[in-house]
């Protein structure tokens, strides 16, 4: 991609999937190319319309049980979509938008619903809803500590074709294997926080950007962000320290 080519962001479904503020991701991924000087264009791809195939980023947020299985039977309905989310686009997901890019789904019904088969990884209902702060160690090179909150009913277990996009040091995440959160591919970023995460974590929202223009971008003078992001930092490095001294 040249310095001059426009970035083309895919917000997949927003009125499907956009809980707990997850389409602030693509403001946020838009605004930080803005700031550089990358011309940017953003495409809400809406129920109704044939999505478009050329985007250089796709983004999913999160949503409820139903809205979940809307979206992965419009995801398997676009098959030209899919060639592009698993052979030149970037995807970055949320929650119920990374389960549904996995081979399937179970409800708490014990049904099986399919997913959009570009991650290996199952999710099934855990006993107990994971509600609450997050902290994770990010497998990004240079990315460090994550912070968000996490609300899902789902316990997603990777497959060996498959890595978490970080490690969790509070919080639950994934369900298996180790303490993971999320799903981290050549292509595809996801995990369970929200936030919007990429507001809380620039430094992620740089990473994804670093895979779709392919190099890395110069970092942005932002005091007040980074106040903002040492002040929740040090609190909830606080909280983890607590909470392995009670053990």
């Amino acid at each position: 991609m040249t310095r001059e080519s426009a970035v083309r962001i895919g917000a997949l479904l927003p009125q499907v999937l956009s809980t707990y503020s997850d389409g602030g991701n693509v403001t946020v991924l838009a605004q930080r190319l803005r700031w550089r000087g990358i011309p940017v264009e953003v495409c809400e791809v809406s129920i109704g319309r044939v999505p478009p195939i050329g985007c250089d980023l796709y983004v999913l947020g999160g949503g409820e049980d139903a809205a979940q299985v809307f979206a992965a039977e419009w995801l398997r309905s676009h098959a030209r979509l899919l060639d592009a989310m698993r052979q030149t686009a970037t995807t970055f997901a949320v929650c119920a938008g990374l389960q549904i890019l996995g081979r399937w789904m179970e409800g708490v019904d014990g049904r099986r619903h399919p997913g959009a088969d570009l991650l290996d990884l199952t999710t099934s209902p855990r006993r107990r809803r994971a509600v609450g702060e997050v902290i994770t160690q990010c497998a990004i090179p240079g990315v460090g500590l994550l912070t968000g909150f996490e609300n899902h009913s789902g316990a997603t277990t990777l497959g060996p074709g498959a890595r978490p996009l970080g490690e969790v040091l509070r919080g639950i995440g994934n369900a298996t294997p180790g303490r993971g959160d999320g799903v981290l591919t050549d292509r595809i970023l996801g995990t369970y926080l929200h936030g919007p995460v990429l507001a809380r974590n620039p430094a992620l929202a740089d990473a994804v950007l670093g895979m779709v223009t392919g190099h890395v971008l110069a970092p942005l003078d932002l005091p007040d962000q980074d106040a903002v992001r040492a002040d929740r930092l040090a609190r909830r490095r606080l909280d983890v320290v607590r909470r392995h001294r009670r053990r």
